[in-house]
């Protein structure tokens, strides 16, 4: 089973595998640099050989990174949006340097523009991007939870996102169950995980399905709201995290929780409760 956490990568970058390692991690993801910020500071050899030496040494041959929060590629605003693709360049070229081999980005919000226009500048920040940028590592579409003017909630979205890629081998889908459940789409039981699934897979293609961001959710179906809970605490519950794990389409996937770390609970009880309902 491929199951592991979001790291910190605190201290110095190579310090995320000795974290991911401690917590019985078979795969991760970190941010390659502070997500709160537009600046940064260029990775140092030694920093990018030492990541790359603990991978190996610890069997990590699949391992990601998340982009900033700053970034939108969605974005109607020039300043914001040209900033936004110059960051998404950045993390590509990052993410190939220390050998990950997915870079996980959200579609994000055309902020009233409408979805037409957010989902053309998604396609052309993707375009530019990866023109850019000619490395290993795969670009992966995260799925949005409903908000409001928000790009990528919908699998109609993602797919027309997609058709419009000009490198259809380098992009794909990470799919996010808090998310998912957010904008609609029921994974609370067997039946609807595999309607749900199915949907995906005639809309977008399960082909297109790269890695998975487990998240319970705090809000209910349909709500739009993208606030995560821990696996089994939430809305989505364990029956439903129990059948979406275990369906064929998911289970071989890289896993990435992404959940609260509080008095009920942290990363290593979220990690232990996937597990026991991995079959």
């Amino acid at each position: 089973m491929l199951l592991g956490v979001h790291v910190s990568i605190s201290g110095s970058i190579d310090n995320a595998v000795d974290r991911a390692v401690k917590l019985g991690c078979t795969t991760f993801q970190i941010f390659t640099r502070n997500p709160r910020g537009w600046t940064y500071k260029k990775l140092g050899k030694k920093e990018v050989d030492n990541f790359r030496e603990k991978c190996k040494e610890h069997g990590y041959e699949v391992a990601m990174a998340h982009m900033p929060y700053l970034p939108n590629i969605a974005s109607p605003k020039k300043l914001i949006y040209n900033k936004s693709v110059k960051s998404l360049i950045t993390e590509l070229e990052r993410s190939g340097a220390l050998g990950l081999k997915y870079l996980v980005c959200h579609v994000g919000s055309h902020l009233g523009a409408g979805i037409d226009a957010g989902i053309q500048k998604v396609a052309e920040a993707c375009n530019t991007a990866l023109s850019k940028i000619d490395n290993d590592t795969i670009l992966l579409l995260e799925n949005m939870a409903g908000q409001r003017n928000s790009c990528g909630s919908s699998f109609e979205d993602l797919r027309r996102i997609l058709d419009k890629i000009e490198y259809p081998d380098r992009v794909g889908i990470c799919l996010d169950t808090c998310h998912l459940f957010a904008a609609g789409y029921d994974i609370r039981s067997p039946e609807s995980v595999e309607k749900t699934l199915e949907e995906f897979d005639n809309i977008v293609g399960l082909k297109r399905l790269y890695a998975v961001h487990l998240n319970d959710s705090k809000g209910s179906l349909k709500s739009g709201l993208d606030r995560h809970e821990h696996i089994g605490q939430g809305e989505i519950g364990e029956k439903g995290f129990q059948a979406f794990i275990n369906h064929k389409a998911v289970r071989d996937k890289p896993m990435i929780l992404e959940t609260p770390e509080d008095k009920r609970g942290n990363f290593e009880t979220n990690l232990k409760k996937v597990r026991s309902l991995y079959k």
